[in-house]
């Protein structure tokens, strides 16, 4: 995973200053999104991966799969992607787009798993809290886990804050092991 975000990072930025010269971040988000979606897809990947077609037609195969016609530059990213041999790379320019969007606009996602259901207004103070604590707008999405017994886990990209009682535990149980 590492290597692959390695090898779609220049691809990303470049599209990403791209899209902030054209004051299109917005519409290169969702198109970006869609041709990550339309990359994971087992078919698609099947027709990537065929030796016996040319990289010109495995473009064209992949702008096949968009409802509308392709806006020019869209078109050329994605002919540049294949001649490179990088259209599978798609949903990791697509993933890290996103978190320089967000760095562009100061905001994080956060993804927060609880052992119980949290309140609307507890939601809303766990925002505050962070949103004042990392200086940025904060996005939540919240599931829950009964087996973490309490606490959170926060996770934001590749970063994973664990304040689980289960992680505690678990870390307790390696240390009294050592």
């Amino acid at each position: 995973m590492a290597e692959l975000t390695t090898l779609a990072r220049p691809y990303a930025k470049a599209v990403f200053d791209a899209a902030q010269d054209q004051n299109a971040v917005d519409q290169w988000d969702r198109a970006l999104a869609f041709a990550a979606q339309v990359a994971a897809d087992q078919e698609v990947k099947n027709i990537l991966a065929n030796p016996g077609l040319s990289e010109q037609r495995k473009a064209e195969l992949f702008a096949e799969c968009f409802e509308e016609p392709l806006p020019e530059a869209l078109r050329n990213f994605l002919l540049i992607l294949a001649e490179n041999k990088r259209l599978a790379l798609l949903p990791e320019i697509s993933a890290l787009f996103r978190l320089y969007r967000a760095d562009l606009e100061k905001s994080v996602h956060l993804t927060i798993d609880t052992a119980f259901d949290l309140s609307a207004d507890e939601q809303q103070k766990l925002i505050d809290a962070l949103s004042k604590k990392l200086e940025r707008k904060v996005e939540l999405e919240t599931t829950v886990d009964q087996s973490l017994i309490g606490g959170v886990i926060v996770r934001t990209g590749d970063l994973v804050i664990d304040a689980s009682v289960r992680g505690k535990l678990a870390r307790m149980a390696r240390a009294l092991g050592s």
